[in-house]
């Protein structure tokens, strides 16, 4: 089995109402065993049926199965992230063969499209943003609110294209960069700002108006300038100039305040 820690993308996919993560692995959809198995099996405990079908596979002589398995960081309910058994499409079909259970077909089917459709991404990236603007358009937002939430993720993208070139290694790092953006730009980081919007697995940004959509903006495009130009490498250099020339953002922040009516810390 190989562990895997990077950059990547991670997203949850809903199989008949059962949430799935999955993650971007070497261009493809990695997906997380055990909640594969928590949507096949209804069990109460899928990591320990997990583990009994490790062994029963090692026993029929399906070990390869197990050493084709890749372990990749995912996020959990408590916003943290762990190593997590993944595997692609093909591996999954071979575990799910093992599995009884009526869900197995009509899931068989959905993982070929899920995957399909990762393949039409990578041949046309603008499917996965026209896939993503048809979602929030379903989910009821404007189209205005729509275009800067656009925004918010191609300029969010930049920014960790950004901190990669420069040696900010990991989703860990990446955390600890976001969360004093977010603390310049809001007054606190993302785990109070969900707490104070009352959310909890959801989204964050999902939830924010227009105006705090611009702010997120302006302090990640701000972050990204300061790498670019004071040609910084490394996460303390970065947090250490960012904080320096944070002014800007705290200007935004005492507006911001102003606005609301409130402080937040």
């Amino acid at each position: 089995m190989e562990l895997a820690i990077g950059n990547t993308t991670t997203k949850i996919a809903v199989f008949k109402g059962k949430k799935v993560r999955k993650i971007i692995y070497k261009n493809e959809w990695w997906f997380s065993i055990v909640d594969v198995i928590g949507a096949l099996t209804d069990s109460s405990i899928p990591k320990r049926y997990w583990s009994d079908l490790k062994i029963k596979l090692s026993k029929e002589g399906y070990s390869e199965v197990y050493e084709e398995i890749v372990q990749l960081k995912l996020p959990s309910s408590d916003e943290k992230f762990y190593e997590t058994d993944c595997a692609d499409t093909e591996i999954l079909f071979r575990i799910i063969q093992s599995i009884p259970s009526p869900k197995a077909e009509p899931f068989k089917r959905w993982l070929a499209r899920v995957g399909y459709e990762r393949i039409q991404e990578i041949e046309d990236p603008e499917l996965a943003t026209k896939r993503t603007r048809a979602l929030y358009k379903a989910k009821g937002y404007s189209d205005a609110w729509i275009e800067k939430r656009m925004r918010g993720i191609e300029i969010r993208e930049t920014l960790t294209d950004e901190w990669k070139k420069r040696n900010v290694g990991g989703n860990r790092e990446y955390a600890i960069l976001t969360a004093e953006i977010s603390k310049a730009t809001f007054g606190m980081n993302p785990t109070k700002y969900k707490r104070f919007k009352n959310l909890q697995k959801e989204n964050l940004r999902d939830h924010m108006n227009d105006l705090e959509l611009i702010f997120s903006m302006l302090g990640e495009a701000s972050t990204t300038e300061i790498a670019k130009t004071k040609m910084l490498r490394g996460l303390q250099k970065i947090n250490k100039r960012r904080k320096e020339e944070g002014w800007l953002l705290a200007m935004h922040e005492k507006n911001w305040n102003k606005k609301v009516g409130k402080k937040y810390q």
